[in-house]
């Protein structure tokens, strides 16, 4: 009975396959030019051809006026597919679904063709290629157009020498500061280093109190030398601001103080002509908000992030980094910043807040499948992000779960709280001093209790305590301290007997245990919103340890260990070691629709004094859908280590050491959809040769061979809020196997995972 439902289970999977293979046809065999007017030619392909290194093409990419619909590894237009599919009936439903979700076909256009040959030509001598030409090629065929450019660039002009002349001395100083001038000699002539060397010196300029200065003061001269293709260049100012007695110079040149900072909240209801509406003037440390009767927000809380101080020198600098400060709390809407000239050399500073909309509340019900039961979950949430008037944000989440076992009901509920300051706080410290670290703190509690029938009951009791910082490219997150505490009050003997007898992490993950931890995280992306189709790289990092205050004070108080040797708290033998977590992931984008994602990542978590093993919950996994994904949630590794039971998760399937390596393509197929082919490599080890992981201790002279490798396929809806996707991998080497059985040459369906999660796996 069993084998005949296998068969057919494996029956309705290859013919799922097939379907989908026969849609994939379907999809590239469509008439693709059939919504083509006559006459016209669909934009079939667009080539660059450059004959030089130093430009990029995906630069280059940027000023087509014109690209054909979008492709899968530059091959399948399955949007335009889509569109293709549809009728030219219009008025019936499918087909304008068909439309909506495809991609309408791209119609040679001979105008834009020469416009995109222009701009070429033009961002080709703007990088220093002054007698760059680009020619252009237009095949036609078939109702489709091939577009070739040629560009030839010739020999570049180059800069052999770079002056400053400024009349001004602290101009001159900035502008002449080698160290940090985009300028080089040697490098090409490019325009757009040259503006963004203006915008440099400007910027640094306006940080030192000059309000009223401009790049467009600033103006370059050039010199090429005959037959050379090398150029002279010099930064000067503008002819009528050389004489210092000027008046508009005195203007230009004139430093500006900040008088007053305002806040006006809500403003556009403040300043409506009905006298009706009350405002009050509250004044902090020579900051002033106008805010109505009924107070929505402190004015501490917007002093704390405001980096633009009363009596202070105008810096340029200080009003991007209030935008964000401001922005980032979650009681505010709205910010504008804007100065007003009250006298000579003194601004006033105007900032306009609208609040937000402070509470919010939602609710999630999902539907549960575990190890063969049924049950169903229940997540209310409720936000306040101004709890007490200052920005606080308070947030409190209950959860409830059921699942039917064998006609008893297993249960799940508890909660959690978080309340987020957005500042430090830190007894005894100074106001100055906690506002110059500008960070938020965290404090956070929760409760769960669990009932599983013929199994346990547990309750899990946490807190703790963090500081987040936030700047711009990077963030940083310090704990300064977290507790948790579980508490088995009932494990079932027969439970205990029949399955926590079979391993320390088996036991050990239903024995009372604590563990107080401190730590730190962080991570760094190169990713500019600017330039979203260059390259980027985002690193993630953490660090913690647990145990060692503890451990610390029994050693100092004088402290006896308990017969098995270790310490106690509570009569519990608490945690102690280190735990180090990397992640690098490169971005290498194609275009809009197309890119490669490279990840690798490392852990290492070491138990030390009070404990023998690193405790279960702070432990690597691999397998599943962020890992290894040709293996299921937690059933790869330790190194060649077999699970005892296929049946029920397996606790000796962790590690203390973690290593992951991730090739992904990234394709937008149509609509939402967007397409994913990987290969992931990876396993966990453990530092200390455990009876129960046999086969899971890392040695440098075998490890290699037990690094397991999967590929697979995958599919994203990017619905912009959030990225739903579908992954299903398949087993390539599995190192548990025989030598003779590792490579997977012809896989079985026991050989493939389907994962269904949130977000990308990196």
């Amino acid at each position: 009975m069993r084998r005949k439902q296998a068969t057919s289970m494996r029956n309705k999977r290859i013919r799922l396959l097939i379907e989908l293979m026969v849609v994939v046809l379907l999809l590239m065999g469509c008439n693709t030019t059939k919504f083509v007017p006559e006459g016209e030619y669909l934009l079939d392909k667009v080539n660059i051809n450059i004959d030089t290194r130093d430009v990029k093409k995906i630069e280059l990419k940027e000023y087509l006026r014109q690209t054909p619909n979008a492709s899968v590894f530059g091959l399948f237009r399955t949007s335009l597919g889509i569109y293709s599919l549809a009728g030219r009936d219009t008025s019936k439903w499918v087909n304008k679904m068909l439309m909506r979700i495809g991609e309408e076909p791209v119609i040679y256009n001979p105008a834009l063709t020469e416009i995109s040959s222009q701009q070429l030509q033009l961002y080709m001598q703007n990088k220093g290629f002054l007698r760059a030409k680009v020619e252009h090629k237009v095949t036609l065929k078939d109702k489709k157009a091939e577009v070739e450019y040629q560009i030839f660039s010739h020999q570049p002009y180059r800069i052999r020498n770079y002056s400053v002349q400024l009349n001004y001395p602290e101009l001159q100083a900035i502008a002449a500061d080698t160290s940090r001038s985009l300028i080089r000699q040697g490098m090409l002539f490019d325009v757009d280093i040259l503006d963004a060397e203006r915008e440099r010196i400007t910027s640094r300029f306006r940080q030192t109190g000059y309000y009223n200065f401009s790049k467009d003061f600033l103006v370059y001269s050039a010199d090429s030398i005959k037959n050379t293709h090398q150029v002279d260049l010099s930064m000067q100012l503008r002819d009528y601001l050389n004489n210092k007695n000027d008046s508009l110079s005195q203007i230009i040149f004139r430093k500006f103080y900040v008088r007053n900072v305002f806040f006006e909240i809500n403003p556009a209801e403040i300043s409506t002509p009905d006298q009706t509406q009350e405002k009050d003037t509250v004044w902090f440390r020579n900051f002033a908000m106008i805010t109505p009767r009924k107070q929505i927000i402190k004015i501490d809380a917007l002093v704390q992030n405001t980096y633009i101080d009363p009596q202070s020198l105008y810096n340029d600098a200080n009003i991007e980094k209030t935008y964000s400060g401001l922005n980032s709390l979650g009681a505010i809407k709205f910010v504008n910043i804007g100065f007003e000239q009250v006298d000579t050399g003194l601004l006033d500073c105007h900032i306009s807040i609208i609040p937000g909309k402070a509470i919010s509340l939602s609710a999630e019900v999902e539907a549960t499948y575990t190890d063969g039961y049924w049950g169903g979950a229940t997540n209310l949430n409720l936000v306040n992000r101004n709890i007490f008037k200052g920005a606080e944000t308070l947030s409190l989440q209950a959860h409830g779960a059921y699942e039917l076992q064998e006609n008893v009901w297993a249960q799940e509920w508890g909660g959690q709280i978080g309340l987020q300051f957005p500042r430090v706080v830190l007894p005894f410290a100074s106001y100055d001093f906690k506002r110059s670290l500008r960070a938020n703190t965290e404090f956070s509690g929760s409760y769960y209790y669990q009932f599983r029938p013929g199994e346990f009951r547990t309750s899990n009791l946490g807190t703790g305590i963090k500081y987040l910082l936030n700047r711009r490219q990077y963030t940083h997150i310090f704990d300064l301290f977290e507790v948790n505490y579980v508490y088995f009050p009932e494990i079932f003997q027969a439970f205990r007997d029949s399955f926590l007898s079979t391993g320390i992490f088996n036991s050990y993950n239903y024995e009372n245990h604590f563990i107080m931890r401190m730590g730190y995280s962080g991570s760094a992306t190169t990713f500019n919103p600017n330039q979203p189709l260059r390259n980027y790289h985002t690193m993630r990092y953490s660090i913690e340890t647990a145990g060692n205050i503890l451990y610390g004070l029994d050693h100092l108080l004088g402290s006896h260990p308990a017969e098995d040797g270790t310490y106690r708290l509570f009569n519990i033998a608490y945690a102690q070691y280190f735990k180090t977590e990397y992640n690098l992931t490169y971005h290498q984008i194609f275009d809009d629709n197309n890119r490669f994602v490279y990840h690798a990542g490392l852990g290492v978590a070491i138990p030390y004094g009070n404990a023998d093993a690193v405790p279960y919950e702070k432990r690597f996994f691999s397998g599943g859908a962020n890992s290894v994904r040709g293996w299921s949630e937690s059933t790869l590794g330790p190194g060649i280590y077999k699970r005892i039971n296929t049946q029920r998760r397996d606790f000796n399937q962790t590690g203390d050491i973690k290593l992951d390596m991730n090739m992904e393509y990234r394709g937008k197929l149509f609509w939402l959809l967007e397409s994913a082919v990987f290969m992931d490599a990876g396993n966990i080890w453990t530092i200390k040769d455990y009876d129960t992981q046999q086969g899971g201790v890392f040695k440098w002279n075998s490890f290699i061979n037990q690094i397991a490798v999967a590929y697979g396929v995958g599919l994203r809806f990017d619905f912009s809020f959030i990225v739903a996707r579908l992954d299903i991998g398949v087993k390539l080497y599995d190192p548990v196997l025989k030598r003779s059985d590792r490579w997977r040459v012809s896989p079985q369906w026991n050989d493939v995972a389907f994962h269904i999660a949130i977000g990308y796996p990196f």
